[in-house]
């Protein structure tokens, strides 16, 4: 049974990959190299920061963040990360943006319920909306003045788009005045219907996969412990899925891969089994409006198998103002595979919002 598991657990544990055994097969060297390259040394080391703590949301579930800069920097920036991620996945652009802006912004990153440090969450509260409204609580508390830049990845995308449904009025600018919300960005995203994404497997297995993987995660959260020990046991199963579904350049550092597979990894079974189906019904189109006014960037990788270019393409489409970087041959975690182009891009919205920041300056400054 626990062998069983340990491939269960494995394909549980990359996040979609329930129909991708077949790429265990194929890339069964990919793990032996994984193997080779454990000498090297990893550019991932703990990240500092400035301050800690937890915001206790409405429903009185703690989330643990980070903030990076002084408290009344001009400029508050806040990353939403995603689904089977933590706070971490922002590691190069925590870096970079810090080094280009230094005390001209606020970073804040945190980990949303039941990923990362922060609180498990109940299952019924374990949707896209709420993440939205946990946004919401976090700007409450941590910047409830001052313009904002909101940039989400995967499901943190679709968190920056509940959030805009259920609190429009962030994104409006009021009479004789500016909205709060200056810039946004959304990485690796979809407004809905990932149901239908193919994982760019063969019409019969893509048909057969939301409805598998259902199975499996259900059958999964009722033994938990036993998958979780599978996990373990998987590892190697764990890795080679991973950088098969999360990136699009073959040759991506093995310690990249690592780094990633060690995040997913430490997400409990029963939040992946939670969270899958809010992933399946997310669908927030008519929330695209609210975003019309709104300096907005939308980034994608031409290689993502799990939010595809087309995704993104549409919101694009939606929103003529937007603007819409493709990153050549990158997968679903292009932030982290190919950080130059994520970063260059982050870049110009911060840098935007900052130089229309006088202006706005009497605004929103309390007193």
């Amino acid at each position: 049974m626990s062998k069983r598991a340990g491939i269960i657990g494995g394909v549980v544990g990359g996040a979609a990959a329930a129909t991708a055994v077949a790429a265990v097969v194929v890339e069964r060297r990919a793990a032996a190299r994984r193997h080779r390259r454990g000498a090297d040394e990893s550019p991932f080391q703990p990240q500092p920061c400035d301050r800690h703590g937890t915001v206790v949301t409405d429903d009185g579930t703690g989330l643990y963040y980070e903030e990076v800069g002084p408290a009344d920097a001009p400029l508050t920036i806040v990353f939403v990360h995603g689904y089977t991620l933590n706070l971490k996945s922002f590691y190069f652009q925590r870096q970079q943006l810090q080094q280009h802006f230094g005390d001209a912004v606020r970073m804040v990153f945190f980990d949303q319920r039941s990923h990362g440090r922060s609180e498990t969450s109940d299952a019924d509260h374990s949707t896209i909306d709420q993440l939205g409204l946990d946004v919401y609580d976090v700007l409450d508390a941590l910047a409830p003045t001052g313009p904002i830049v909101l940039i989400g990845h995967s499901m943190g995308g679709m968190t920056l788009l509940a959030l805009a449904d259920s609190h429009p009025e962030l994104f409006e600018a009021p009479r004789r005045g500016a909205a709060r919300v200056v810039g946004v960005a959304l990485l690796a995203t979809s407004t809905g219907n990932l149901a239908s994404v193919t994982l760019g497997l063969p019409a019969l297995l893509a048909r057969i996969r939301d409805p598998l993987m259902s199975l499996l995660l259900r059958g999964a959260r009722r033994q938990a412990n036993l998958v979780e020990h599978g996990r373990a046991v998987g590892t190697d199963l764990a890795w080679v899925l991973t950088r098969r579904l999360s990136f699009g350049n073959p040759d991506v550092p093995a310690s990249t891969v690592e780094f990633l597979t060690t995040m997913i990894a430490s997400t409990r079974i029963e939040v992946i089994a939670d969270f899958y189906p809010a992933l399946m019904s997310h669908e927030k189109l008519a929330a695209l409006p609210v975003l019309a006014e709104t300096p907005l960037m939308i980034i994608c990788g031409d290689r993502d198998t799990l939010t595809p270019l087309d995704h993104s393409k549409a919101m694009a489409e939606a929103l003529p103002k937007a603007e819409l970087i493709v990153v050549p041959q990158g997968g679903h975690l292009a932030l982290l595979e190919y950080p130059d182009i994520v970063d260059a891009a982050l870049i110009r919205l911060v840098e935007g919002a900052l130089s229309d920041g006088g202006r706005r300056r009497k605004w929103w400054r309390p007193g």
